[in-house]
């Protein structure tokens, strides 16, 4: 599976979890799966809780948080 369908399967919809970006539609959003998986989370623990999640969606989550981080922007500031 290319990026692009990757990406695909990250949706926004006003009217699930308020917009924020989730798997396919579903009521899963790409911050629970990060936390999950930040807090030390097994990846078969993540699929077995919720048996619709498929392992592309999670390389999806993934990809999509590192091009939310590729695109931060660093400033130097002067020190006062």
């Amino acid at each position: 599976m290319n990026n692009h369908e990757l990406l695909g399967r990250i949706t926004f919809d006003p009217h699930v979890m308020g917009g924020k970006a989730t798997v396919r539609g579903m009521r899963i959003t790409a911050e629970q799966i990060l936390k999950f998986l930040a807090a030390g989370g097994a990846l078969q623990d993540l699929l077995d809780d919720y048996p619709d999640l498929e392992p592309a969606d999670i390389n999806a989550v993934l990809l999509y948080a590192s091009r939310l981080v590729a695109e931060e922007h660093v400033y130097l500031l002067k020190a006062a």
